[in-house]
Formats: C-alpha cells, sequence, structure tokens
C-alpha cells in the first residue's frame, strides 16, 4: 500500500468519524423537526380546536380556530397561528362549521373540506411526489419531496407577513376587497377592489432586478434588491424598534383597509399596533363603503350618510355604506345638489374620474363644479378643493366614498331629489346639544403659540406645571387638562423657525382632534 493510499483512507476515516460525532451530538431541538414532521393522511377536525400541527418548539401551530368577532353557529378557519393564538395564515378565507376538516391527503395535497366532504381550498400540489408536511419555528408550512421545498405557505401568504419571510412582487396580501403588493420599481401599494384603486404609495421609485420585501425581527421592514445597499432601503421601523425580547412583530393588511405592523409577545395572546401605514383612517378608500362619509367621534372613525336624504344599506353595519332613500331617475326633472362643506370625496388613480371635457381633472370655480355636475347625467356627484388650486373632480355613479373633517378645505355635491336635509355641520368636540363645536380656548392656545413659548422659558410646562399655564378663568371651566398639554404640543409646533417644520392646518386640526398623534417638538430657538 503507497503513502498516498494510506492517505486516503485516513482522510476517509476521519471523515466517517466526524459525520458519526455529528449526529451523536445533534441538539434536540434537530431531533425535535423529525418527530413534528405531518405524516400523509394525518387531519385536523374543527369540532376539535385542542388538535394542532406544531413547530418544534410550539411557537407556532396550525390548527382550526373560532372567527373573531364570533359567530351563532360559530364558524372556524384552519390557520397557522403564533403562541397565544394570533393567526398569521389561514387556508382560504371561507369560514367553515364545526363538521370542517384540514387534510394532508396521501397525494401530497393539502385539502381543506366542508362538512359535507366538498373541497373548499387546496395547495394544487397533488402526485408532485411530495412524501412529508412541517411547520418550522418561523411559521412557515413546508410540503417537501424529499428535502427538496415544493411548496409553502411563505409563498402563499394571506394577510400577514412574518420575520424571515420573503415577500416578492408575484406574491400578494388580500384582506376582502383590499391588498397590498410590492411592485418592480420598489414602491409597496395598497390597493381597492381588484387592485382598481390605487389609495397608497411609497417607495423608491427605481428600475429595480428583483425586489424583495423583508420584515427583519427587531420591526424594520425593508426593500431589498442586488441593485441598492445590501441592507436594502427601509420603508418603515416599528415604534418599538429592537426594543424586548421572545417578541414577534409581523406585518398586517387588516379588514379595514389599512396596513400596521404588530408587536407580540410569546403566549399573550395580545397583540400592540407599532406602526401603522395610513394615519388618518378617513383616507382609506372605501372604508364606509358606497356613498359612506367617515368622520371621527374623537379619535374613532365613524360611518354615516351624506345627509338625511340617505339611509344605511345596512342598519347594524355602518360600513356597508349609504342609498339614496328615493333614487334620483324617480325624479328627473327636480334633481337637486346637497351641498357639504369641509367634505372631500376621495380620488385617487387610476380612478375613474372624468369631466364634461373627457379630462380627468379640470379647474372651475365653486359654482361651475357643482352645476356643471347638476346637469351632466353621467355626474353623480362632484368635489372641489379650497386650497388654490380650483381642481374640481367629477364623480360617476359606480363608486363614491367620503370624508368629512372641519379641517378639509374642500366642498362636495352629491345629487339628491328635493328636499334637501341635510346632517348637521361638521366640527371638532362634542358639546351639550350633540353637535360639535370646537373650544374657544383650544384656538386660543394655538394662535398664541408664540407667548407660550416664553412660559417654556420658564419650565412650567417641562417640569409638569400645566395649571400654571392656563388662565384660572379658564380652570373654573373645567378644562381638559389633556386636551391642554395637546393643543400646547402643537403649539410649540406652530412657531418652528423652519417652515417647512410647521405642520399644515388640517395636520394641526387633527392633532388637536387627536386623531395624528403629536411627536415631541424641537424646543423653540429662545430655549437654546
Amino acid at each position: 500500500m503507497t503513502m498516498r493510499s494510506m492517505t486516503i483512507q485516513l482522510q476517509v476515516k476521519l471523515q466517517l468519524h466526524t459525520i458519526l460525532l455529528s449526529f451523536l451530538l445533534l441538539p434536540t431541538t434537530s431531533v425535535a423537526i423529525l418527530t413534528k414532521q405531518i405524516q400523509p393522511g394525518s387531519t385536523l377536525y374543527a369540532s376539535n380546536t385542542t388538535q394542532t400541527w406544531s413547530s418544534p418548539n410550539n411557537t407556532f401551530s396550525l390548527t382550526f380556530i373560532p372567527l373573531n368577532p364570533p359567530t351563532t353557529p360559530p364558524s372556524y378557519l384552519a390557520s397557522i397561528v403564533f403562541s397565544g393564538g394570533i393567526p398569521v395564515w389561514s387556508a382560504g378565507t371561507t369560514p367553515l362549521d364545526s363538521n370542517a376538516s384540514f387534510q394532508f391527503h396521501p397525494t401530497g395535497n393539502l385539502l381543506l373540506l366542508n362538512g359535507t366532504g366538498h373541497t373548499i381550498w387546496d395547495s394544487g400540489t397533488a402526485n408532485l411526489g411530495i412524501s412529508s408536511a412541517s411547520l418550522d419555528d418561523y411559521g412557515n408550512l413546508v410540503l417537501a419531496n424529499g428535502t427538496l421545498p415544493v411548496w409553502s405557505s411563505f409563498n402563499h401568504p394571506t394577510n400577514t407577513l412574518l420575520p424571515s419571510q420573503n415577500f416578492t412582487t408575484q406574491q400578494v396580501l388580500r384582506n376582502g376587497l383590499y391588498s397590498f403588493s410590492l411592485h418592480s420599481y420598489g414602491n409597496i401599494t395598497l390597493k381597492w377592489d381588484n387592485d382598481s384603486i390605487v389609495y397608497w404609495n411609497q417607495g423608491l421609485n427605481k428600475n429595480l432586478t428583483s425586489p424583495t420585501l423583508g420584515l427583519q425581527s427587531n420591526g424594520t421592514l425593508s426593500v431589498y434588491d442586488t441593485t441598492i445597499v445590501p441592507r436594502g432601503v427601509v420603508m418603515a421601523y416599528s415604534n418599538d424598534h429592537g426594543e424586548g425580547s421572545d417578541i414577534l412583530r409581523f406585518l398586517r393588511l387588516d379588514e379595514d383597509g389599512n396596513l400596521r405592523m404588530y408587536s407580540s409577545v410569546r403566549g399573550s395572546g395580545n397583540e400592540t399596533v407599532e406602526w401603522v401605514a395610513i394615519g388618518d383612517q378617513c383616507r382609506v378608500f372605501g372604508y364606509c363603503g358606497n356613498m359612506g362619509i367617515c368622520r371621527y367621534n374623537g379619535t374613532n372613525p365613524i360611518c354615516g350618510c351624506p345627509s338625511q336624504n340617505f339611509e344605511l344599506v345596512d342598519p347594524k353595519d355602518s360600513r356597508k355604506g349609504c342609498k339614496r332613500k328615493m333614487e334620483i331617475e324617480n325624479c328627473p326633472l327636480n334633481v337637486t345638489m346637497l351641498d357639504m362643506e369641509h367634505t372631500l370625496l376621495l380620488t385617487y388613480p387610476p380612478q375613474s374620474i372624468f369631466a364634461i371635457d373627457g379630462s380627468q381633472i379640470f379647474f372651475v370655480g365653486i359654482s361651475a363644479c357643482r352645476l356643471n355636475c347638476l346637469v351632466n347625467p353621467t355626474c353623480d356627484a362632484s368635489t372641489i378643493l379650497s386650497d388654490g388650486t380650483g381642481m374640481c373632480y367629477y364623480k360617476t355613479p359606480e363608486f363614491i366614498t367620503g370624508y368629512q373633517s372641519a379641517a378639509l378645505r374642500s366642498t362636495s355635491y352629491v345629487k339628491v331629489c328635493p328636499p334637501v336635509l341635510p346632517n348637521p355641520s361638521p366640527g371638532l368636540v362634542s358639546g351639550k346639544s350633540g353637535g360639535w363645536r370646537m373650544q374657544s380656548w383650544v384656538v386660543a392656545i394655538v394662535v398664541i403659540g408664540v407667548a407660550l413659548g416664553l412660559i417654556v422659558l420658564e419650565g412650567k410646562f417641562e417640569k409638569g406645571n400645566v395649571t400654571a399655564i392656563v388662565d384660572r378663568r379658564l380652570v373654573k371651566e373645567e378644562v381638559d387638562m389633556e386636551q391642554v398639554v395637546r393643543a400646547i404640543q402643537v403649539s410649540f409646533w406652530c412657531i418652528q423657525e423652519q417652515p417647512l417644520q410647521r405642520p399644515r392646518m388640517e395636520k394641526v386640526v387633527q392633532m388637536l382632534e387627536g386623531i395624528t398623534k403629536i411627536d415631541s417638538p424641537p424646543s423653540p430657538k429662545g430655549r437654546e
């Protein structure tokens, strides 16, 4: 035997010993992965919600969960849930009764069956050589042919994006009529009704090769591509970015059409919003349904009708929109316009907006914007911006959704049959009459914000001595001190030296209402 052959044999023996030793020293979690594999023929039943297919460390599990809010009789979804019961994926969106089942069929297909045995959803993986299924500790359900993954829940998301999940331009998050997607130019968008309306758009606007969107476990949402920096471009940070341990952060498209980042402590079953795409919920297209008008009751968005000429489609659910009590076809010679001040009929591209001359946007006065729609049989409503641009939009009857707030500098008109029965005028603070009014002392505090800058010099606000700031006569009127603090914070923003740091009047009103969060304002220059 030559020296070379002896050397080769020795190397082979050493490799075999190394492999054997590695196998013997495998961590218990690796062994657990083998025992957690889901065998062909395994079935989950909606009638037994304690039955689960779990990940190795039980962080995630696949099971049937009851709908929230509960229904009568109970309905269920087959879902992957995070420890504590928070759903992050579901097999289809159809609620099923307690006779439903979810099966890993011997053919390699995942099947969701209703109580009569009909297939409601399947993975489309029959006869692809799939021999095993497993749910990993990242929340990914994987079907494999040997060691080769063939299908995964990460590649077929529903309404949630998890850390370690690469979201591509071919994938979509959906919830009802709303969708969220990533585009080839690096933008992330929210859309309504089969992607017909883009009501939120944020991103890079660059030519990219193959962009992906990823959420890191620390709460950073970023777009990645070979043409940009290795760490990607950050789209959003969670408010608790990098904080805590044993926390899952996830991105979810909610049923109200807004995109939010949540945090949940393992096992708690609770979730906290740490970032939201659209801070003003009333700007989500279609939130209040067709002919619905979104307003705020304090900080909560509520849905109502344009006037008493309308009624709710479903009195039990105001978000389903409104309908005319008398259709305008029934009064063709007497149609008039309902005037709504401080109201904006939401218009986002590429919505079908038109003008008499065929253009999408045109520039006229308020009277012309109203009259031109009134005499045009294909126009159902119009809205004009009172911001100096003179922009007027005509709205077709297909779908009209509005936003009403005292902060909005716009007027809208909707066709109705007479007599016109307007709603009470919108405002800011609830009064005893049930209407709304802006408290004069709130206005005063904002208007004299410069004077409040001098109070900062005395340190009263920073020391928490808010009552020393308020006029004693106002204290006797039982002033809401929380509103006082909010008004003072707003005033500090209004007196910033740099004009770009000062908020627009619309945002000022929203901050006073509590609709928009007020960040800590920089100290006035006089403090330095």
